[in-house]
């Protein structure tokens, strides 16, 4: 088994989502320069947090135009695994991995704190380890999160599972003041029709470790880990 983190100019979680793979879950995993591209065989690959190439055009735009990502969405169609966390999201939607956009927040200002999110879909490789409606708390660091798409997009997104996590309340409730940056229908975390593509906002692997205040989040995971152990999800690679 063994997983790649992605590093860009800019990327700033590369190495929190490094040390968490690594010493927290004992999972084999390289840092893979974007130059370098995918050179060994890789059951999941993470497009970690942080500021690639400044947020320049768009926050993610630039990164996801690289010759690695043309690399990430072929692992993706092939069954690989791939998860893109706050920037990683953005990169993920620029380069059409998964459906809509995360843009600049409703109140256009950065935001970094404790939020709850909502599970909606356990049946995804990221989420096994959940309960439906289960609510933890996990740490969010965005200016341009705020989820959009459109109408019709929404509703096969629904229809299909495709929401993985929602903002809420402590007691899973959907309030205006549980939404901090304005996304639409509170929707933080999506995944793309095959469920082998999860992008969300919150940081993973700031809420898995007690010593961080929170590891809710560390199933998320354990749940990729599963997932490849089971055979649900697809190797890929050019070997090695």
């Amino acid at each position: 088994m063994r997983f790649a983190v992605l590093r860009f100019g800019g990327s700033n979680c590369d190495l929190d989502t490094y040390r968490v793979l690594t010493e927290v879950c004992g999972v084999d995993t390289d840092l893979v320069w974007y130059k370098e591209g995918l050179k060994r065989t890789y059951d999941a690959v993470i497009i970690p947090g942080g500021f690639s190439y400044g947020d320049y055009l768009r926050a993610g735009a630039i990164a996801s135009r690289t010759p690695l990502m043309r690399e990430v969405r072929r692992h993706a169609k092939e069954g690989g695994l791939v998860l893109g966390i706050c920037n990683g999201a953005q990169i993920g939607t620029e380069c059409g991995l998964a459906p809509g956009a995360f843009t600049i927040n409703e109140y256009p200002k950065f935001i970094c704190r404790q939020v709850h999110i909502r599970v909606e879909n356990v049946l995804t490789p990221f989420t096994s380890r959940f309960r439906v409606g289960e609510v933890i708390r996990i740490p969010i660091a965005h200016k341009e999160g705020r989820y959009v798409a459109h109408p019709e997009a929404l509703e096969r997104m629904n229809a299909n599972g495709q929401v993985v996590f929602r903002f809420c309340d402590s007691k899973g409730e959907l309030t205006p003041e549980s939404n901090p940056n304005g996304s639409l229908e509170y929707i933080t975390g999506i995944a793309n029709e095959q469920k082998n593509v999860l992008l969300m906002m919150p940081h993973p692997e700031r809420a898995s470790e007690e010593i961080l205040g929170s590891r809710d989040a560390k199933r998320v995971f354990e749940s990729m880990i599963d997932a490849v152990g089971a055979g649900s999800a697809v190797t890929t690679g050019r070997g090695g």
